[in-house]
């Protein structure tokens, strides 16, 4: 097992200053071991409960009388089997002395578990758990990570065919049992076509129209099948920055598969082979970095965007960090340089800084405020 020490004591940290903490994140990346881990730690009495258990839903049947009592840590998994206990929880994280703390688990986002942002403002915390990212394994399995993606089962198979296989099996599951789970009732076909069509698109400005051209529904309903994978941590939707600019500038998202194993499944792509030979291959480490980049750092999703201009000047990443714009494009090259692209990019928006993202070694600048930096310069310790 690849412990995971960073995620570890930010949220023992987390729970010394909250009565209640979410660990959210996608099915199967690791969130279940990792509040197992916490246990452990914690220092005190703790008490599980894995909602999707009937032994331990049916021991929920009356939760108050079952909750109240506890002392020291709670865990609850699969936090969204069960929507109507935060209410409860809210009741329970009031209490004079505060005799237990919640750790919830969740495999949908805040805005899909509405109830608890409504009925625990200010009382919970939340965070978002990654797959695993290079800082977290050997430096010679980073090209097993970008081709197998960050899913521990994924990534810690004994080769590539079967890491392919864990993530054919996880899609299934995933469109058969998962979203069915949460109340979403899409048929698994329909569904898996259009997520497989969002492959194909990985890091292209989405257009809603076209896909539902394509699949022969309205536009609006495709836009919601994208909110569907957006809030199960399937995909990422990254918003255009618009710039006080008088130029023509691009106002539609774009959408990358966040875990770059399942676009590779999707796809039909099981080995490095296949990969290199593929026209996805370029997207693809744009959106494998761009993860890593967002996770490792801890960035605040809400101010990550791309720019873009209908003149085809574009940035990959624009992150806002107070009153600063900082710049990322990702080159899947050893020798990347600075183009009128990234150029306009740094005049039009003021850009503090511009990070050119590679995946070689070595650090050096290229003009001005830009800089070529080796993706592992990101990862943290």
């Amino acid at each position: 097992m690849i412990k995971r020490e960073l995620h570890t004591r930010e949220l023992l940290w987390l729970l010394e200053r909250n009565p209640v903490v979410a660990i959210i994140g996608a099915r199967q990346v690791g969130k279940t071991t990792l509040a197992g881990v916490l246990g452990r730690e914690y220092g005190g009495d703790v008490f599980a409960f894995d909602l999707e258990n009937p032994a331990h839903l049916a021991r929920l049947a009356e939760p108050q009388l079952v909750l109240e009592p506890l002392r020291g840590l709670v865990i609850l998994d699969e936090i969204q089997r069960m929507p109507d206990i935060f209410p409860l929880l809210r009741v329970l994280a009031d209490r004079p002395g505060l005799p237990a703390k919640f750790l919830v688990l969740g495999s949908a986002s805040p805005d899909l578990l509405r109830q608890s942002s409504e009925s625990l403002a200010g009382r919970i915390s939340y965070y978002e758990l990654p797959g695993f990212q290079l800082h977290e394994i050997p430096a010679d399995r980073e090209a097993d990570l970008w081709l197998r993606g960050g899913f521990p089962r994924s990534l810690l198979a004994p080769d590539h065919e079967a890491g392919d296989a864990w993530r054919r099996d996880f899609i299934r599951t995933y469109l058969e049992r998962d979203l069915p789970g949460l109340g979403i009732n899409l048929a698994p076909g329909t569904m898996r076509r259009f997520w497989t069509m969002a492959a194909h698109n990985h890091g292209q400005v989405w257009n809603s129209s076209r896909l539902a051209g394509s699949l022969g529904v309205a536009h609006t309903t495709v836009r919601s099948w994208l909110d569907v994978l957006c809030n199960t941590f399937m995909t990422r939707q990254l918003l255009p920055f618009i710039a006080n600019t008088g130029k023509r500038q691009v106002k539609s998202p774009k959408v990358y598969i966040r875990d770059s194993g399942l676009l590779h499944t999707l796809l039909g792509i099981v080995d490095a082979d296949q990969l290199a030979e593929h026209p996805i291959m370029g997207a693809s480490w744009e959106g494998f970095a761009m993860e890593q980049i967002i996770g490792s750092s801890r960035v605040d999703e809400r101010h990550c965007y791309f720019w873009g201009l209908h003149t085809g000047a574009e940035l990959d990443l624009v992150v806002e960090q107070g009153s600063e714009l900082l710049g990322f494009e990702f080159k899947r090259t050893l020798s990347p340089r600075l183009t009128p692209s990234m150029r306009s990019a740094i005049e039009t928006l003021g850009l503090s800084h511009l990070n050119v993202v590679y995946p070689g070694t070595v650090e050096f600048p290229l003009a001005g405020k830009a800089t070529a930096k080796p993706l592992s310069a990101f990862m943290r310790s």
